[in-house]
């Protein structure tokens, strides 16, 4: 998953993200992550629940992982919530996520969009899964791409 997807986002950019990623996760034990890819080959979600677990997110402590995924040339993206966190927001949550970076999206503002999609899942990781001194950082927050 090392192909990078290039002109998506500048690397001012990506420094960004992953600064909002580190920000977020100061609040919460959950993980966050980005990853892009130019197709997902079909269904976007199906190509998620994948990348979820090749990252090896299903494997957090608390199962409170959360992946931002978008296929860069079918322009199309899901949020995939790991079983510990979905259980406890539901459905609405990430359609409501969802539509605000598709807001953002809509204008080319692809490093605001996921900026506010990773601040909204923080926020709600920090409800329901708040940091503690024994946390540690279960994954990277580098931007990975496929």
């Amino acid at each position: 998953m090392s192909k990078k997807v290039n002109h998506f986002l500048t690397p001012d950019q990506e420094k960004e993200v992953i600064e909002a990623i580190q920000l977020a996760e100061l609040q919460t034990s959950g993980e966050i992550r980005v990853h892009l890819e130019k197709s997902s080959k079909g269904d976007a979600m199906k190509r998620a629940t994948e990348v979820f677990k090749k990252l090896k997110m299903d494997q957090t402590a608390l199962r409170n992982a959360v992946l931002i995924y978008l296929a860069v040339e079918e322009k199309t993206f899901t949020i995939y919530g790991d079983k510990g966190i979905h259980e406890l927001v539901g459905l609405d949550f990430w359609n409501s996520t969802k539509d605000i970076m598709q807001t953002y999206f809509m204008k080319g503002a692809f490093k605001e969009g996921l900026i506010a999609g990773i601040q909204k899942s923080g926020e709600e990781l920090k409800t329901y899964f708040p940091y503690s001194d024994t946390d540690t950082n279960e994954l990277s927050n580098e931007i990975s791409n496929g």
